[in-house]
């Protein structure tokens, strides 16, 4: 076998160390990222999103942190594939002991919600609290027992979920504040929250119940609105009905009045011609009334003729 030359060796030898010096001492920074670097394990510096040299060989680390990235704690439950349709992992003892809450009216709830979030601090995020992703998670159960356990079953389950929600956003964030683990809190949403599965059929009768207690409340406003209107409507008729007659019944009396009094005093200026114009009207209003009419002299005999008593007969006869 033919023996290496020793300057080949030589330069082999450097090709490599300089290859393990580049790839030590380079890093990359992604855009949604800052790069901790560490040396001996302390901290030192703190890098932007680019390219950066540090101590090869080990003497300097770097840990990626993603500051600009969204992140997400699920709680209650675990989603083994997000997608159009996603795809949980059945309930386990952890995920059980998560969720089952103690509500203020000592009733039981099975809530599950999910925070979003974002490391603030790289720094304390990584070097001030030991576990800091079980800390977290702790801190939200303890946040969101200590709101639910405010509140009522009532409230948990149905008209007070956003006033849930943000209270434990709130308290959550005050909380990585308190033991400073870097994070800052998004947003919480509560997912499912339901009654425990030995109790829902209960809890639906009671739900069906006062479903139907509000839908019989809504009938019988719904009648009241329909009846209260139609009966004031029908009342004001009535008063306008009989201001209307009442005023009529003025206007006439003061018209008579007045004509009365207007004829009294033509009657003053002549009472002949005045007394014959009454009877001549009287007689034109009564006359018309009073069917066949006969006129005769006063010297007049014999009148019977006259009357043709048999064509009246005839007439009565069929």
């Amino acid at each position: 076998m033919p023996q290496v030359p020793r300057g080949v060796i030589k330069w082999a030898l450097l090709a490599l160390a300089a290859l393990i010096l580049v790839f030590t001492s380079y890093y990359q920074i992604e855009p949604d990222q800052v790069g901790v670097v560490q040396r001996f394990g302390k901290h030192v510096r703190t890098t932007d999103p680019g390219p950066h040299l540090k101590w090869p060989f080990g003497v300097e680390t770097v840990t990626k942190v993603p500051v600009q990235r969204t992140l997400k704690l699920e709680v209650g439950f675990r989603t083994v594939s997000a997608g159009i349709k996603s795809e949980f992992a059945p309930p386990s003892a952890e995920t059980n002991a998560e969720s089952l809450m103690l509500t203020g009216d000592l009733n039981v709830a099975v809530v599950e919600w999910v925070v979003q979030y974002k490391i603030k601090d790289p720094k304390k995020y990584l070097f001030d609290v030991r576990d800091v992703d079980g800390t977290f998670r702790d801190m939200a159960e303890a946040a969101m027992r200590q709101v639910v356990g405010d509140h009522s079953v009532d409230e948990v389950l149905t008209i007070g979920r956003e006033q849930i929600a943000l209270e434990a956003q709130e308290l959550l964030q005050q909380l990585c504040e308190r033991y400073g683990i870097g994070i800052v809190v998004q947003q919480l949403v509560l997912q499912d929250v339901n009654p425990p599965d030995p109790v829902k059929p209960a809890f639906n009768e009671v739900n069906q119940a006062i479903q139907e207690k509000e839908r019989s409340i809504n009938d019988a406003w719904a009648e009241y609105n329909k009846a209260v209107p139609r009966a004031k409507g029908e009342a004001d008729q009535a008063v306008r009905a009989a201001e209307g007659y009442a005023l009529e019944r003025v206007n006439n009396a003061e018209g008579d009045a007045k004509r009365f009094a207007s004829v009294q005093a033509e009657y003053a200026k002549a009472p002949g011609v005045t007394r014959k114009r009454l009877y001549l009207e009287a007689m034109a209003t009564l006359l018309p009334k009073l069917g066949r009419k006969l006129v005769v002299d006063e010297k007049a005999r014999g009148i019977l003729p006259l009357l043709q008593l048999g064509a009246e007969k005839k007439e009565v006869q069929p």
